[in-house]
């Protein structure tokens, strides 16, 4: 499994994107083509980490891909675009966009850009922890004494439903794919498994059902996998 950030590159000259997804590999990153707006959304999937959005495309436009896109992900949108008008800079933020640069960019500018984007998001997901401790709505685990709580009550986790548990909390607002979560926990390639890993959320859920019938922790994302509840 790579660790390395995932860009999907929606640019439908193939030319412009060939060049951003050479310089993206060059320095790191794993980058996937798209060449249109209903490609882009067809390929889309909770294992993208930023999306590099030109505006001007066949099929659905940019405006109208990150419409979709929002609905179901805040992963971060850096906008590209040759117009450089302060009113479609303005209307690319308020449709969702993280931020915007004009073409033709410098190359270093736009790594630097999504260095910023990677660091803001990833600070945004994480929820600030005192004393080891993630929490959750009444939900509150302890990382350095594997202590489960809800509200006041302890609840016994076996070590896998721990690490599980503990990674959905870090990053409660991002999808977690059944490999995601295997291949965190197990630490071993996922082969196609699902039970496994259904199993354990089901008994995660069952636990903190004990100790609070009404709460509601984990979200299934159907065809996709699990996040915490909204």
């Amino acid at each position: 499994m790579s660790n390395r950030i995932s860009i999907l590159v929606i640019e439908d000259d193939k030319d412009i994107s060939n060049m951003i997804c050479d310089l993206l590999k060059q320095n790191g990153y794993n980058a996937k083509p798209a060449y249109s707006g209903t490609e882009a959304l067809t390929v889309f999937d909770t294992e993208t980490d930023l999306i590099l959005l030109d505006l001007m495309l066949p099929s659905l436009s940019g405006e109208l891909v990150l419409q979709e896109i929002r609905k179901h992900s805040n992963v971060p949108v850096i906008g590209l675009s040759a117009k450089s008008d302060k009113a479609s800079t303005i209307n690319l933020l308020k449709s969702g966009a993280d931020d915007y640069i004009v073409k033709p960019f410098n190359n270093d500018e736009l790594l630097a850009r999504i260095e910023a984007q990677m660091r803001r998001y990833n600070q945004a997901l994480s929820i600030p922890s005192e004393n080891n401790k993630l929490i959750y709505k009444d939900l509150s685990i302890d990382t350095e004494t594997y202590l489960v709580q809800v509200g006041d009550t302890p609840i016994s986790l076996t070590k896998r439903e721990f690490l599980i548990l503990e990674l959905l909390m870090r990053y409660p607002k991002k999808v977690f794919t059944k490999s995601n979560l295997y291949e965190h926990v197990w630490n071993d390639e996922f082969l196609g498994d699902e039970n496994t890993v259904n199993v354990h959320i089901s008994n995660i859920r069952s636990k903190l059902a004990k100790a609070n019938p009404i709460g509601e922790y984990i979200q299934t994302v159907w065809g996709i996998g699990f996040k915490m509840s909204e």
